[in-house]
């Protein structure tokens, strides 16, 4: 073998050269893959399986549960660290595969790193059809892998060991892109990962990708200028790109400045303190009173880093100014021309930056500044309301678990959520203390997400208490990563919540005319609804014959003491509670688009189709 070459197989010279990558953003260089999880069969054990015992003094290996859980897990991870750092998510072929496709989409829907190798056919076909292979009649080169190709933002089957080199360099590149990054796919057929290779030293040599941060054009920046200066009543939306620019401190510079207000998006929440006098809370269909009523009168919104989802528009209905514009600065261009924007291409720190220095002198209307601020004391009123439990004894309702869960975390603590009717009682009402503390997947919105995000986050932040809030509907779906948390020693706290069944579609089911048919966890009546007695299922002996440390609450002194313990604790810990149904959180203060039946013979559907006909009059399109 010739001194610049080395002889390797396949997935050995991937795993040695996944060793070597690094991003580095202001100076600070973090391992670009950090660690690879995985589940083994027929398609990987021999392959991508063996280099890692090969080379397991360079890449981490976390063994998983379930396949869709493991790429929750990296997401976790690679949020927790701003994109910075990322995970590997291997599988073998067939259904160890297809169940990546729920994990990648979230990913890439929310902008986030992860990179999956699953394995794939003979790329010799020499056995075929092999066990779990999918047979297509007339494209031979299709497999079950070609499922990930839309929800992934590069994807590639390595059919030659040569083929990996370029094709591994844009993986790379792609997930250390901030405006390109989401789920990276590199199928890889079983035969290749294992065939030897003389790979050119050059491969594996450390590789630095520069996460950039572009400035603003210059002609965009004049124009966002006169925009902000010509307006009476902006308002600035938070999205998730200002926690992965690490641009909260600009942004706290810039409202600081000019007085103008800040409302969140799920992913934008926590951009400023919650005690902030010009942070109001979420904003949209899960909004708080005050961002609402600011957005429909608003006529200047200023999103940053912000996809605009129909939550946060109100599927088109909350920015009612009859001469509103808007004004986005976004690192990707996708999202900055939404709505017609104005738009300010480039890093949102950086953008923020220079945003605040041209806008030198300019501050809003002192009138506009107290009618928000004294919207923010309403609110404040409200979430103490919703908080308050005047019984100790009492069974406490969802809100009050939320309410005692505040009283109870610090300023470090990530809380993590992602559906059901949590995110929206969340967003509403929790007080972010800390940019990294509210932790909620509301791009895909994917029940189960909860629990194995849990775990990426502990492992991006050891020493950080972590709390993971699921409903008995979310821990049904994907109770397994639980034994990996026991299993790596990861102290997460689990608070799940009793209410027998799917408490936010029940909600949505009624609203549209569903009349809350199927979404109760309950013994089928004689009528074949699902209205007698709740099953009799022990969510909490579930947990602990798991593996974790289970403290049991009734009443809402005993929810306090047991939280406190669970954060103390360095086990794996779940805090169990049956909640009181009884609705307790802030009504809707926005609307959102859920088709309803045009013609039905139900009163309910009746009643709800004119309910909706009201409710769509109000959409705009913003051209």
């Amino acid at each position: 073998m010739s001194a610049t070459t080395r002889r390797l197989t396949t997935a050995q010279a991937l795993v040695r050269f996944l060793s070597v990558q690094y991003t580095e953003r202001d100076g600070v260089r973090r391992r670009l893959i950090a660690g690879t999880w995985g589940i083994f069969g027929h398609g990987n054990v021999a392959g991508i399986g063996q280099a890692l015992v090969e080379h397991r003094d360079v890449m981490p290996y976390h063994q998983g549960r379930n396949e869709q859980a493991m790429v929750h897990a990296a997401v976790g991870y690679a949020r927790q660290l701003n994109r910075l750092s990322a995970q590997a998510v291997t599988t073998s072929i067939g259904p160890g595969a297809t169940n990546l496709v729920t994990g990648a989409a979230l990913a890439t829907i929310n902008r986030l790193p992860v990179l999956l190798l699953p394995g794939d056919y003979f790329a010799s076909r020499v056995a075929n059809p092999l066990l779990q292979q999918l047979e297509h009649p007339v494209e031979a080169d299709v497999s079950v892998n070609d499922t990930l190709r839309p929800v992934s933002r590069y994807f590639d089957r390595v059919t030659r060991p040569e083929a990996l080199i370029p094709s591994a360099l844009n993986a790379m590149r792609v997930l250390a892109d901030p405006a390109e990054t989401g789920a990276v796919t590199l199928a890889l057929p079983q035969d290749v990962q294992a065939e030897a290779y003389d790979w050119p030293e050059e491969f594996f040599t450390e590789r630095v990708w520069p996460v950039r941060r572009p400035a603003p054009d210059p002609v965009e920046l004049t124009a966002a200028v006169a925009a902000v200066r010509a307006a009476r009543r902006p308002l600035i939306v938070a999205g998730g790109g200002v926690h992965h620019s690490e641009a909260e401190e600009a942004l706290r510079a810039l409202v600081d400045a000019t007085g103008i207000p800040v409302a969140s998006t799920q992913a934008g929440k926590g951009s400023l303190r919650h005690d902030h006098p010009a942070d109001l809370g979420g904003i949209g269909h899960t909004g708080t009173a005050v961002s609402d009523e600011l957005a429909r009168t608003a006529d200047l919104v200023i999103g940053v880093g912000t996809r605009y989802t129909d939550f946060t528009t109100a599927s088109g209905t909350l920015f009612q100014h009859p001469d509103v514009r808007f004004l986005n600065l976004n690192i990707t261009g996708f999202d900055a021309h939404k709505l017609a924007a104005r738009t300010l291409v480039c890093d949102a720190r950086t953008g923020l930056e220079r945003l605040t220095e041209a806008l030198a002198g300019h501050r809003v209307e002192e009138a506009y500044e107290a009618e928000y601020r004294a919207g923010k004391e309403r609110w404040e009123r409200v979430v103490e309301t919703a908080y308050r439990a005047d019984d100790d004894s009492a069974v406490p309702t969802q809100t009050q678990v939320l309410g005692a869960l505040d009283a109870v975390v610090g300023d470090e603590d990530v809380v993590i959520n992602a559906a059901g009717s949590l995110p929206g009682d969340l967003h509403k009402l929790w007080r972010a203390r800390g940019p990294r503390q509210y932790h909620l997947e509301y791009g895909y919105s994917c029940m189960g997400y909860e629990i194995p995000a849990a775990l990426g986050v502990q492992q991006a932040a050891p020493g950080t208490p972590v709390w993971a809030l699921v409903g008995d509907g979310t821990y049904l779906m994907m109770p397994t990563e639980i034994v990996t948390a026991v299993q790596e020693g990861l102290p997460v706290t689990m608070v799940l919540i009793q209410n027998h069944g799917y408490a936010s579609i029940g909600g949505l089911s009624e609203e549209t005319g569903g009349e809350r048919f199927g979404t109760a966890y309950r013994h089928r009546a004689a009528d074949g609804s699902f209205t007698g007695a709740p099953l009799p299922v022990d969510l909490a002996a579930n947990a602990a014959s798991l593996g974790m440390d289970v403290l049991r609450a009734k009443t809402v002194r005993e929810l306090r003491n047991a939280l406190a313990e669970a954060r103390a604790s360095d086990r794996p810990t779940c805090v169990y509670v049956e909640t009181d149904p009884t609705p307790t959180a802030p009504p809707a203060e926005a609307w959102w688009d859920v088709p309803v039946a045009e013609v039905a013979s139900r009163e309910a559907a009746t009643r709800a189709r004119e309910r909706y006909e009201s409710q769509v009059a109000g959409r705009r399109r913003h051209l």
